[in-house]
């Protein structure tokens, strides 16, 4: 089994320790590699910090932009992507990816409903469910909720191409170790 993450972010730092702390190998890759058009790094999943909209957090998302018929080819061909909360109140900053997805940002603490079939839902086992922060919530998408809000905001949704996957949270709390351990192994890496 491979255990391979690359991490959108322009440097490294706690959330890039804590994947390899969950025992996977984890590759910083930065705006500059990403939007590169010979990128082609072997991966199980592409997580996408949050913040990733928001120019006080990050610069990944023109290399975004950049890359998105890859990203898309990516998930195709079997990759996963973990995809944060922009931290932006700009309309389009999901508009690199190949569906429509509306965010909301604001800052909240709520209880979360969880849809259990999922096995995803995984992502907040090692919190308490009555007490999730969330950096925002989802209006439009193209997806399957897993994750809402107590009053119905959809905070966690997949879509599921025929052999990878997108998740798409605004949950503004690291994932479970369960869950990433889980999400980022698989029986092969697929090309970026």
């Amino acid at each position: 089994m491979k255990c391979k993450a690359g991490l959108a972010l322009d440097c490294t730092g706690p959330f890039h320790r804590y994947l390899e702390d969950c025992g996977i190998q984890c590759e910083l890759i930065t705006p500059q590699i990403l939007g590169a058009p010979f990128f082609r790094g072997r991966l199980v999943t592409m997580v996408i910090p949050t913040g990733f909209a928001n120019r006080m957090y990050s610069n990944i998302l023109p290399a975004l932009r950049a890359s998105s018929g890859r990203t898309k080819k990516f998930v195709e061909k079997g990759g996963r992507i973990l995809i944060f909360g922009a931290m932006s109140t700009n309309e389009d900053c999901y508009d690199w990816l190949p569906f429509p997805v509306t965010y909301n940002h604001e800052y909240f603490n709520t209880t979360v409903t969880i849809d259990r079939s999922s096995p995803q839902c995984e992502i907040i086992d090692d919190y308490d469910e009555k007490n999730i922060d969330c950096d925002g919530y989802f209006t439009e998408f193209d997806g399957v909720p897993i994750i809402k809000t107590e009053d119905g905001k959809v905070v966690m949704f997949c879509k599921e191409s025929v052999r990878g996957m997108y998740l798409i949270t605004s949950l503004h709390e690291y994932p479970s170790k369960k869950f990433i351990s889980s999400f980022c192994t698989a029986g092969s890496e697929t090309l970026f």
